[in-house]
């Protein structure tokens, strides 16, 4: 169904970022020489630059495949090998895989069960090459490259082979069935998403309306030119975006073009990732509600951006050396559990109900934000939010959603 293609970096348009300074993807170097990336508050601040990105400038090719020869002169410890299994600092091994134990919760399931690997035999040099470098073996593999790419080290995996290798059969009975990720139930979700007492993202939606009618620096308001309030001068807009505005030269979504539309007709600055932009976002969404998403995808425009970013996602970058495709493509991750988290499936669409307010985090983010987020469990340094990276990929993203209708702002955790 798909073809993995890698986009050709290209020149990005003439754009400066217009995101708060959180969201910008910036790297500072102290005097000492140290870097430290700049994300938002509580995300980790470790720099990533030694991995490769998204961004069409970053031509560094995918790491090599290394071939590996299991040291001799170490003795594997079951013990210390399964608290590597599980230690969230390296993996944790648990997010895709599920070994017998009641402390290994959430177990996913995107890779095999390996509750009785031992019993299978294989040899301790071949589990060595799988936990090196699997695509020595399987070269499609979702699983990283942890000893290539320097997550453990060999003394760890040689750890880790003695652990895997004293996992025999019958696996343990457990009667509860969501401790298995292959009998685990779905979450039945979070209630009436456009319930103003259930998603407090309805209500700052409701809050943002006085932004739509204040005056800016230039003396206008959004209301002065968009009559009739919100839900009818907005309606249908929403369904429209992302699209390409040639009088900025490349794709923007909703929240990409309120950055410099409301700067240029109200004075008012809109960053991208502000909560003012967020939550007028939502509202405009909201107006297109029961409206089936009506992207361009046939103009010459379209069609090599929504390229652009199908490439994109299916390029792997960061150490862990991971794609979007890897995790959300029916034949990779998606309809299965990473951890507790079920992963989405590209071909059902992902974009319709976004900005979404995240329970786990206690506020509203938008597919740009989620995109960035994405970028720290790989091992990459992310992009400011409002890059042409990124609106390209949400294209490509939302042409899966073309003809469904918008429900928006969901809810997840």
């Amino acid at each position: 169904m798909f073809a993995t293609r890698e986009s050709t970096p290209v020149a990005s348009p003439a754009w400066t970022s217009r995101a708060i300074p959180e969201a910008r993807g910036e790297v500072r170097v102290g005097p000492d020489g140290t870097r430290t990336a700049v994300r938002y508050k509580g995300w980790t601040t470790r720099d990533f630059g030694a991995f490769r990105t998204y961004a069409y400038d970053d031509a560094r090719p995918e790491p090599p495949v290394q071939k590996a020869t299991m040291p001799a002169n170490v003795v594997g410890d079951p013990k210390t090998g399964r608290a590597l299994f599980l230690n969230r600092q390296k993996g944790p091994c648990t997010g895709c895989h599920l070994v017998p134990g009641a402390d290994v919760w959430p177990a996913g399931g995107v890779g095999p069960d390996l509750s009785t690997l031992g019993d299978r035999k294989l040899p301790d040099s071949y589990l060595y090459q799988q936990l090196w470098d699997p695509r020595v073996i399987f070269p499609a593999t979702v699983m990283p490259p942890w000893g290539a790419q320097r997550i453990f080290t060999p003394e760890e995996i040689v750890h880790l082979v003695a652990y895997l290798q004293t996992l025999h059969g019958p696996p343990p009975t457990d009667s509860d069935p969501d401790h298995n990720p292959f009998t685990r139930r779905r979450s039945t979700g979070f209630g009436d998403n456009l319930d103003p007492t259930n998603n407090p993202a309805v209500i700052r939606a409701e809050e943002a309306r006085a932004l739509w009618s204040a005056r800016g620096p230039k003396g206008k308001a959004c209301a002065d030119c968009h009559a009739n309030g919100p839900e009818r001068a907005m309606r249908g807009v929403a369904a429209r975006y992302p699209r390409v505005v040639a009088e900025y030269g490349r794709v923007t979504s909703l929240e990409d073009f309120l950055t410099v539309h409301a700067e240029a007709t109200t004075g008012r600055a809109l960053p991208s990732e502000s909560d003012e932009n967020v939550d007028l976002t939502v509202m405009i969404k909201m107006a297109s509600n029961g409206l089936p998403v009506a992207i361009d995808t046939t103009s010459p425009a379209a069609r090599a951006a929504i390229e652009r970013g199908r490439a994109t996602f299916f390029r792997r970058v960061g150490e862990r050396n991971h794609a979007c495709a890897d995790c959300h493509t029916p034949d990779r991750g998606a309809n299965k559990f990473l951890g507790g988290r079920f992963l989405g499936d590209v071909t059902a669409g992902l974009t319709r109900h976004l900005p979404t307010w995240r329970t786990s985090q206690d506020e509203i983010w938008d597919m740009r934000k989620r995109f960035q987020w994405c970028m720290t469990p790989l091992g990459a340094n992310m992009l400011a939010a409002d890059a042409v990276e990124y609106a390209e990929l949400e294209l490509f993203l939302t042409t899966f959603d073309v003809g469904k209708p918008i429900n928006a702002p969901g809810i997840r955790h």
